[in-house]
Parts: structure tokens; sequence; C-alpha cells
């Protein structure tokens, strides 16, 4: 299928060939009859993408900040090809959609194929949706109308916020589409309602519904108008729609609100106000929540857990149902904001308007209905190769395209020599890009034909945790070599059935390669501080800090069911990186979790961890989610025999005592490429398994011990 991106690096927006994602629970996937470019909010994004670099960073400040930060600790190259990666990420443009169910994913009850339903989804010929992001679309309805829905929610939410009642008095600044859609809302609630823009055009449309209007032309006093309009008391509410970095909007709606008035940003615009304004009248100020409760929770998004009704009125789904009644009742009229009509395929061009028109109010685009698409689709021939070919042409697939897998992952194996065939995501749209940048062969949403390929001699799992364990059992019983990112397993059950095959009498033979990303035994510094403790007959003592950073609650590695926690999902590299420089079986451990709040998402990724092994050495790492960022995030001490050697962030080895190894680096390496590398060997037959595979089960198993432990103190 076809999908609009855009790429940020470049500064281009283009048509890409993307798989057709598959629907999973809760999901639906749709095909478009037509989606709506918003000019404000997509003009931003195309603007900024087309800005220069210097441009780039003078908007984003505090992107800025981070990126400093991250020079100090980790070095300018490593932070440069972290920068590169995230600006060659395409993203997928459009938020509102319109169009008919063609295939629903498990526990899906409220649609059905067939059904027409506006959505949140992207400009491109099939969109997965979330169902709590759909909604059915009235008969009396037609998909042209109904494709403003989403946008026509989000003017509701600030509507609801600014509470209006019957008669009152509202100016809304800003009479673009949202402001538009705004006006009809207000309208309909049964106030008086002024519209305030720099634009003639957009003004007489907003007087045709049936407001009084203020042309913000040089030399007009607006919030004199506005005062002349709320019969010298003042406005009752103020909501701002722009899409401007100016102050001037903010100011204006200060100085022409009521004592105890309200203000509403529901658009764009800059927020440097008055604290006089604000204290003598005691305004009220919000900033709305695009489409409504539930919008960026994943447990109402991506989960479908919806929020009682009796308890949370009017969720962003609720918000786009009313809006579809509305039109219904022929109470909102989106015809007339219609500036521009394309199809599909000419949407470059109707980017062009949009970059160069700025009177343009809202671009439909119309997609052909008789169009057939495709799980999988060929990627076009990249200059990037391989700096070696396996043997027998043996090519590697990825099932995951994520953003570890983009910005580290696949730049390894390259490095290492791969070879790569097929990458499968589950959207389609990160397989594609990524595939396409990284040199892969061909993308797709069905991992099963990657499985089924007998041309690829390995797999490389990269998606969310809880998949991993699922996803290497059907690669190795089909007979591939794997490779999954850390953990292998988030419970005994998933680590016991990947142990039974490679103990079934049944499984083919040879059997499988696989291995675990535990990189860091692969690190340069790593290996030579081994080496030295190797040659050392005497138990070691050995202290790891990593000051990991906190990660919010809601992000799906906190989640138990997707991510496992942190120490199920990131300790587990420093407990097998303790178990291979020991080079010795755990025999114990003990932890200690941080207490306090049990809310504070730090609180959860807190804690000391020892671990004790059978020739009499200890370990403990202390994994901290509550440090500063401008402290380095991995330091590593070994201390043996009246000597020490310290690893710092992987950049600089320090030995102290004689014999010790020391060693500086300009780039941190946390041996991705080395870990790599001894997968692809063994694959080859080259060299053995890259880590025993007993150790492999050993330390996951005492991972999903040690992370049980933590949680049952927390």
């Amino acid at each position: 299928m076809k999908q609009l991106l855009t790429d940020f690096a470049k500064g281009q927006t283009f048509l890409a060939d993307v798989p057709v994602p598959k629907p999973t629970a809760g999901e639906v996937l749709i095909k478009t009859a037509f989606s709506l470019i918003s000019t404000g909010t997509e003009r931003m994004v195309v603007e900024f993408g087309r800005s220069s670099l210097i441009n780039k960073v003078r908007s984003q400040p505090a992107k800025v900040k981070q990126v400093l930060q991250k020079i100090k600790t980790d070095g300018l190259l490593a932070t440069y090809d972290a920068v590169q990666s995230k600006l060659a990420a395409p993203l997928g443009l459009g938020y509102c959609n319109a169009g008919v169910v063609v295939a629903v994913g498990p526990n899906v009850i409220a649609l059905k194929v067939g059904d027409r339903v506006a959505s949140n989804g992207a400009h491109a010929e099939y969109v997965i949706v979330p169902v709590n992001l759909c909604a059915k679309i009235p008969d009396t309805v037609t998909n042209e109308n109904a494709v403003a829905t989403v946008a026509a929610a989000i003017g509701l939410q600030g509507v609801r916020l600014a509470e209006p009642t019957l008669g009152e008095a509202v100016v809304v600044i800003g009479a673009g589409l949202i402001g538009l859609l705004t006006i009809q809302l207000l309208l309909a609630q049964g106030c008086r309602v002024m519209a305030v823009d720099l634009d003639a055009s957009r003004l007489s449309l907003a007087q045709s519904f049936g407001c009084e209007i203020c042309h913000a032309k040089p030399g007009v006093d607006v919030v004199a108008q506005a005062l002349e309009f709320s019969r010298g008391r003042g406005v009752d509410a103020v909501l701002i729609t722009t899409a401007t970095q100016s102050n001037i909007p903010i100011e204006q709606a200060a100085q022409m609100a009521r004592r105890n008035g309200r203000i509403i940003m529901t658009g764009v615009a800059g927020l440097h106000i008055n604290r006089d304004d604000f204290f003598k009248k005691e305004l009220s100020f919000r900033v709305s929540c695009s489409y409504g409760p539930g919008r960026y929770d994943p447990a109402y998004e991506e989960n479908g857990q919806d929020y009682p009704v009796g308890f949370v009125r009017w969720t962003e789904q609720r918000n786009f149902e009313a809006v579809l009644d509305m039109m219904a009742a022929g109470k909102i009229d989106v015809s007339p904001l219609i500036s521009h009509k394309f199809i599909f395929a000419d949407v470059t061009k109707a980017y062009d308007v949009l970059a160069k028109d700025r009177a343009a109010l809202a671009i439909m685009l119309a997609y052909d209905q008789n169009t057939v698409s495709s799980s999988r689709v060929k990627l076009e021939v990249h200059s990037v190769a391989p700096l070696a070919s396996m043997n027998n042409n043996g090519k590697i697939g990825f099932v995951g395209a994520g953003n570890y897998a983009s910005r580290v992952l696949i730049p390894a194996f390259r490095k290492a020599g791969a070879q790569f065939g097929l990458i499968a995501s589950k959207g389609g749209l990160n397989a594609s890009a990524v595939g396409q940048r990284a040199g892969f062969e061909e993308a797709t949403t069905e991992i099963k034909e990657l499985l089924a390929d007998p041309s690829h001699q390995a797999i490389v799992i990269a998606t969310r945790h809880d998949s991993h364990a699922k996803f290497a059992l059907k690669a190795l019983q089909a007979g591939k070599n794997v490779f999954v990112e850390k953990p292998l397993a988030l419970n005994r059950d998933e680590l016991d059935e990947i142990e039974k095959f490679f103990l079934n009498e049944t499984s083919p033979m040879p059997l499988p390669i696989l291995t675990v990303g535990f990189n860091r035994r692969f690190s340069p510094f790593v290996m030579k501080m081994k080496s030295w403790l190797d040659s050392v007959q005497a138990p070691k003592s050995f202290i790891v800090t990593v000051n990991a950073g906190s990660i919010p609650r809601e992000s799906w590695v906190q989640e138990k069911s997707s991510g496992g926690g942190r120490i199920a999902g990131e300790a587990c590299h420093f407990i097998d990186l303790l178990r291979h420089l020991a080079n010795s079986p755990i025999t114990g451990f003990e932890t200690s979790a941080m207490l306090g709040n049990k809310a504070a998402s730090d609180l959860r990724d807190t804690a000391c961890i020892t671990l004790r092994f059978a020739s009499g050495s200890i370990g403990t790492i202390h994994y901290f989610a509550n440090g500063n960022s401008n402290f380095p995030k991995e330091r590593i001490e070994a201390f043996c025999g009246g000597n020490v050697a310290v690893i710092d962030n992987f950049r600089k080895l320090t030995g102290f005592g004689r014999g010790v190894p020391s060693g500086r680096s300009w780039r941190q390496d946390k041996g991705q490429v080395q870990c790599a590398k001894a997968f692809l060997g063994a694959v080859q037959g080259k060299n053995h398994m890259p880590i025993p595979l007993a150790e492999i089960f050993e330390v996951s198993r005492a991972t999903i011990d040690i992370a049980q432990s933590l949680d049952e103190q927390v």
C-alpha cells in the first residue's frame, strides 16, 4: 500500500510502499476513503522538516540540552549517530481519516467488517487503529463530512473545558479549520461568538455560520472590539485555536476576558503570560489535550480499557460520536471548509499547496477504492551494503523495527557482515522505512512469511519483551538460528518451553543456535578486564553502578504484561555481565528495593542486587533510576588480588595495580557489533555458540527470580 511520510533529515514529503498492517487484539484495519490535511498542524510539521538544521535546533531548545548532556556522558560520535538516526526516521502524517473496516482483531465487538468509521488514522491506503480511536459513521453522514470528525473533536474538547453556557460571549482567536469547527460547536451551544483572524476570507466563512468577526489587521484594536462585543463586561471565555509561536493571542485573551473568565489553549501559541493580567482578574487558563480524556493513555488507546461513563462522561471516542451526531443533525457543516481536493496519488502536490498557499484551509484527499495491496513489499535497491557476506548466501531476517533495532541492532549486524533479507514489523511502516534505509530486500507484516522463507539462515527478534519467548520458540521450531534481544523470557513458563525445545528428541538436528543480546560481555574493555581476571586465581568482587534514569510509569517497558519492568528487561544485562566476569555459576542472590511512595516510577526501578558465585566471588549491581543524566550511565569496578580495574561508561578503562589493563576510546563501545559478529560466526560454523546455552538459561532464571523478589518488596 501507499503511505505518506515526511523525512526530517532531507526535508521531503513522499509516498512510500508499505506492507498492509494486520490488526491484533483490540484493533481494526480500515481501507481509507478520504483523509483530511489539517493545514495548521501539518503545515508546522512540514515547515519544521524543510527548515535548516540550525532552525531545527533553535526551535527545540529542550532537545539541544539533551544532546549536550549525551555528548558529555556518551561522547560526540555516539551522540552524532543517535541524532542522525532520529532525524532519519520518517514520520507518518495525518490524523483525520474516514473509511471502511475490512478486518478486525480479536476482542473487537462494537465494530464489524463493512462498517464505515471515522478515526485518527494517517494518510495511507490502509490504517490500523485501536478500537477506542474509531467511531461508527451514521447513515446520514457522508464520508466527506465524517473525515473532519477528529479535527472537530479537538475543538469540542476545548469547548468542554471552557464550559460555556447559553448566552455567554465567547471569542475564538484563530479561524483555521479547528477554529471554524469550534465556532460552529459554540453556536450550537447557544453562545454569542466572535472570531478573530488575520485572514479576511476565513472570517467571511465564520460570519456565514452566524458569528461576529474581528479582522486583526494592523491598526485594529482587537481587545477593544472584543470588549464592545461583550457589551463592556469582558468576554466569558476565549478559545485560542491558532498555530503560531507569537505571544499576542495569550496577551489579547487575558486583556479581553472578564474577571474570573476562562482561557483555553486548543492550538499552539506563545505562553509567556503577564502575571498581572491573570492575577487581577483571577483568570483560569487550561491547555486542551487533543481529542479528550484517554489521549496519550496507553491503557485506553492501545489496550482498549474504556473509562466508566459514570466517572468520565466524555472520552475521545465519545467525543467522536458526539461530533458525528451533530453532523447528522446538521449542526456542523464541513463542506465550506474544504479549500482544495486531490486524489491521494497527487498528495505531494497537496503538500506543495500547503507550503505555499497560506490561505489553504482544509485539503481533502480522495483514495482509489480499487487498489490491491499486499502484506509484503519489495524495497528499492539501496546503496548500503554489508561489509562482508555470509556463507552460502544465507540471509538474516529481522522481527521488529523499533528505535533500538533501527538505531543500534541493525547497524551492528550490518557492520558485522550480515546479508539482510526480510524485515517484519506489526504496522509495516517501520519495517519499510528502516528496511529501505538499511538495505533489506523486502518488508512484511506477516512474521510467518519470514519464518517460512528457506533463504534465511537466522532471525533477529527485536520486538517488545512480552513477545520475545513466543517468537524465539517459533523461529527455533522453524529451524532458524535465533538472536533474541534481551530478555529471553519474562516468566519461568516461557523459559521452560524454550529449554524443552533443546532437550526434545524431535527437535531439528543439528540444533539451531540461540543467543541473547547480552552485548556488554563483548565490549572491548570488558574483554580486556575478563582476560586480566581469568589470569588471577582468587575470588573476585564487583560493583556495577547503573545510572539508569527514570522512565514514566505509562511506558510499555514499565508495564508488567508487555515490558516486564526494567529489572527484567534491562538489569538482566548486568546480571549476565557479572556471571561472565566471575566465570562461575550463580549460587544465590539478595535484593533490596528502595521503599517510599509506591506510585513513583523511580522507586520501582531503584534497587541493589547482590550475587553470590560458586567460586566464592561476589558482585553487587546498583541499578538506580533516581540519579541525574549528567552523571555517566554505567560504571564497572572489579577488585581482585590487591588490584582494581574500572570501566567508565565503556569509554575508559583504568587499572590500579601491576599488570591491570588500561585504555581509552573516543567512541563508546558496548559490544553490540562484536556480539552480532560472534553470532554470525557461530551461524557460519566459524566459532562456538557466543554465550553458552546453560549460561543463557541460568542468567534468565536468575533475572526472573530477582525481578519477582523486588516486586514483592515494593
